[in-house]
């Protein structure tokens, strides 16, 4: 495969992987809010989130894959395994190992939410607050077009619409404090 056909799937993928993973993150504020209307009930949302994350894994396997292949990088699978390993860019890739480590934690627990109870899904989700700034900070680091206006703009909306969503989230009254106001009050 040509190394330059590896270099733009490699952009591409790390871009659309963080697009989606943002979308990820703003579904599950959404759901974490219990939103909904008339026309989008609750289950899509959380349907939605669980099938993006899902999609969002395939274009992260294909980023490191491609990555780890192109012998421009000459990456290794220890690079793409073993956070800050790295010999180029050390810091900014071991940021994106430790991301995914996170992202693959997150997703395990999901899947495997019967067996790990809701509490402690619940306190590995979390992780997800941790994870979405690394995996930014990672694409701020590394990514070769970090400075292109177009990749400006994509991080601007991406960073943008998750500090709105986590201030919205913040903003709201909490789902069990809705059930402890009187039904009179």
């Amino acid at each position: 495969m040509s190394t330059t056909i590896l270099w733009y799937t490699t952009r591409a993928a790390g871009v659309v992987s963080l697009v989606l993973l943002t979308a990820v993150v703003l579904l599950g504020l959404t759901a974490a809010v219990r939103w909904q209307t008339a026309s989008w009930p609750r289950f899509l949302t959380i349907g939605f989130h669980r099938n993006l994350a899902l999609t969002t894994l395939v274009f992260l396997a294909i980023h490191i894959v491609t990555a780890v292949v192109d012998p421009f990088t000459a990456l290794g699978w220890n690079a793409a395994l073993i956070p800050f390993s790295s010999h180029y860019r050390t810091l900014w890739l071991g940021l994106g190992v430790v991301a995914m480590y996170l992202l693959v934690a997150v997703m395990v627990t999901s899947l495997l939410r019967p067996i790990f109870g809701v509490r402690s899904w619940r306190v590995v989700h979390w992780l997800t607050y941790a994870m979405w700034p690394i995996a930014v900070i990672h694409g701020f680091g590394t990514g070769t077009d970090r400075g292109f206006a177009w990749m400006l703009g994509i991080d601007a909306a991406c960073v943008g619409s998750v500090l709105a969503a986590l201030a919205w989230r913040w903003s709201r009254v909490p789902p069990t404090s809705w059930r402890q106001v009187p039904a009179n009050g």
